[in-house]
């Protein structure tokens, strides 16, 4: 199993004389290679810290999260940010490239990081594929600031994938996106997932999009409920 919640609950404010807020109450569900699971929720339900807790960017109040198998709960500082390189890979609803450098070296800053896991002309190859794999391959020396908000977010999801991640979190990556350029990359979320057999985490308004996933919750009151119908909110 790649990502397993045991009861996990997640509150802030446990000050005395006052009742925490509870975010996440008693999560757990599993999540296999190569599966995709969407979340939707309103605005300030806690997706997003759920997804910071797979991810390693936050902690549980209580409960486990094991990634293939680990409690990330016992890792080192050091080994948590190898996992986060390495095992995890993170899109975010703006892309954050770095301005100053070329689309090519944007993907291949996460390689930078820790320990190398390819030959640097490996990775640099694997890098020119997924780029012409996005439609991009023509534009490998242009900085951002020369490319659209859709064509950012398709660098995005390489530089995510540049390391062969067993996971992608994906926190509302089309949300800053028009309708077009939104359709466009929400087909390659889906495509890529099956072609790279990566495991998805999408957390988004769309319900049309969840509804691609091969299960979508909502995530209501600090619960996962499952979605059984799609409706387009983005």
């Amino acid at each position: 199993m790649l990502l397993e919640f045991k009861d996990v609950t997640k509150d802030y404010g446990r000050f005395p004389g006052q009742a925490p807020v509870v975010v996440l109450h008693h999560l757990s569900f599993q999540l296999a290679d190569g599966e995709s699971m969407a979340i939707v929720g309103p605005s300030g339900s806690g997706k997003s810290t759920l997804l910071n807790i797979i991810g390693a960017l936050d902690t549980p109040t209580s409960g486990q999260v094991l990634l293939n198998g680990r409690d990330i709960s016992t890792c080192s500082d050091r080994e948590l940010a190898e996992l986060r390189n390495h095992t995890v890979g993170f899109i975010f609803q703006s892309h954050h490239l770095l301005p100053q450098l070329n689309l090519l070296e944007n993907v291949l800053v996460p390689t930078l990081a820790g320990r190398p896991q390819a030959p640097a002309a490996e990775l640099e190859a694997r890098a020119r594929q997924l780029l012409q794999r996005v439609g991009l391959a023509a534009r490998l020396q242009h900085r951002p600031g020369q490319l659209s908000g859709g064509e950012c977010q398709r660098v995005a999801v390489v530089r995510a994938l540049i390391n062969r991640p067993k996971l992608i979190l994906a926190d509302e990556p089309t949300g800053a996106l028009d309708h077009r350029n939104a359709e466009e990359l929400a087909n390659l979320l889906v495509e890529l997932n099956r072609e790279e057999k990566v495991g998805l985490v999408l957390v988004t308004h769309w319900r049309e999009l969840a509804a691609r996933m091969s299960r979508a919750y909502e995530l209501i009151d600090g619960q996962l409920q499952p979605v059984t119908a799609a409706h387009d909110r983005r």
